[in-house]
């Protein structure tokens, strides 16, 4: 059965450091996926550095294929000071738009205050009763954020799903070239070598070559 993926992403690269060999296997399953992307550049931002990001969302776009790409536009780092109403009125239209049934958030204590703030506002929108489409809701792990973590109690990222990627592999890693001065060299949390680790110790938990984890918060079947 097709689904149909919303990857909600607080800023370029985090659908692909999240998710992004789960989203070329979805592609290649015929599954339609779309991005929503949070934030823009902030305003101290140069226009040139603008033309570059966008250059750069264009390129990764094309890499995965999206059927759609939506953004917002809040200001980078700013979205804890955004009225919740706000960020779960746009996240539930786009759901609502794409009948999604499938959401890749990211972890609700991820270390980025963004990160948090998209949880808890995409979290809200998968009440049945409100938004029947969504049956199945992941966090994911986005290296330099959700490793980050303060360790106690219950904030812990603790994957309970994972998905073998190992043929999509190289493709994550030209979306993740694509952001250019995003990406460093290792041991930089966004470097291809430290992506290429986590995939390979996440392979090794889940009996395969190569894996995204992630944490399952709920699942429909139908």
């Amino acid at each position: 059965m097709s689904e149909t993926v919303l990857v909600i992403a607080p800023h370029p690269d985090d659908e692909t450091l999240g998710c992004g060999g789960t989203i070329l296997r979805h592609k290649a399953r015929g599954d339609a996926v779309h991005w929503l992307i949070m934030t823009r550049p902030g305003d101290d931002t140069l226009e040139v550095e603008m033309r570059l990001r966008e250059r750069q969302v264009e390129a990764v776009a094309e890499v995965y294929g999206f059927d759609s790409v939506q953004r917002v536009g809040f200001p980078t780092a700013t979205l804890d000071t955004v009225p919740a109403g706000d960020l779960i009125s746009v996240i539930g239209s786009t759901i609502e738009e794409t009948g999604a049934t499938t959401l890749y958030l990211p972890h609700r204590h991820d270390v980025h205050s963004d990160h948090r703030a998209v949880f808890q506002a995409a979290y809200v929108c998968t009440k049945p009763f409100r938004y029947p489409s969504v049956r199945r809701v992941l966090c994911m792990e986005i290296p330099s954020d959700t490793e980050l973590v303060p360790p106690g109690g219950d904030a812990a990222f603790l994957p309970n799903h994972y998905v073998d990627v190992t043929r999509f592999m190289d493709g994550k890693i030209r979306a993740l070239c694509a952001y250019g001065t995003e990406c460093g060299e290792h041991p930089f949390p966004r470097s291809e070598r430290t992506v290429r680790a986590l995939a390979d110790w996440r392979g090794a938990a889940a009996g395969c070559e190569c894996a995204e984890a992630f944490m399952l918060m709920r699942e429909v079947l139908r």
